[in-house]
């Protein structure tokens, strides 16, 4: 029998999170700043104060977005740190249950937890 060799896997999924927030951001601007640009303009000035309104509309949009985009990360990359070292403390206390034969907390029996290797 011929042995399969692996493959390394290529995957695109850890891309999601920026591009998703890059669509909503491309289209919170693009409806934001014509609203800004709409307005402005039916207020009857120069060209030069919507040009320059609608800039400043841009600017003051994305640098909210980018703050709002970095604060969302930084916490769900806290939530998730905080979760695995809660879920890691778990296992070191149930391998102490079984080692001192009570069992784990999931009501297994002496000796039988087997503890997944956590990256990170």
């Amino acid at each position: 029998m011929k042995s399969l060799s692996r493959h390394p896997e290529r995957h695109n999924t850890h891309r999601i999170g920026w591009l998703r927030a890059a669509v909503l951001g491309a289209n919170d601007g693009v409806l934001s700043t014509s609203s800004l640009v709409i307005g402005i303009a039916a207020s009857n000035v120069t060209h030069g104060a919507i040009l320059v309104s609608g800039v400043a509309g841009l600017v003051a949009g994305s640098m909210s977005i980018a703050a709002g985009e970095y604060v969302s990360v930084s916490s769900q990359s806290d939530t998730e740190k905080a979760d695995t070292d809660v879920e890691r403390r778990e296992l070191v206390e149930d391998e102490g249950a079984s080692m001192h034969g009570r069992g784990s907390r999931e009501g297994g029996s002496p000796g039988s937890s087997s503890l997944p290797e956590l990256s990170g």
